[in-house]
């Protein structure tokens, strides 16, 4: 909370929706190899908020790699959804976003 209001309603860095996917695209440029390899079937989206959790900065759904067995296969990608705004809402530069 921000003095009466949500965190998530009291504003913080203005960034345009390229520019945000620009530096999704340069944080995942910067995980290790080792992890990389093991995003197999994966995509990343950009998406503005989740509307039932409007302060979750980001959700995996999918298949944990723990629990892929022998038949995993043919399956649509797992999908890492990064909520931009909520995002941006707690940070107050763009350093802070990456």
């Amino acid at each position: 909370m921000t003095g009466s209001r949500p965190l998530w309603l009291s504003g913080g860095v203005d960034i345009s929706r390229r520019r945000f996917e620009e530096l999704v695209s340069d944080a995942l440029d910067e995980v290790p190899v080792e992890l990389t390899r093991l995003m197999d079937n994966v995509v990343v989206l950009v998406e503005e908020r989740d509307e039932r959790e409007p302060t979750l900065l980001g959700l995996y759904e999918g298949v944990a790699l723990t629990e892929r067995g022998h038949d995993y296969g043919g399956m649509l990608p797992d999908r890492i959804t990064v909520y931009r705004q909520a995002i941006l809402d707690i940070c107050a530069t763009e350093e802070d976003v990456v």
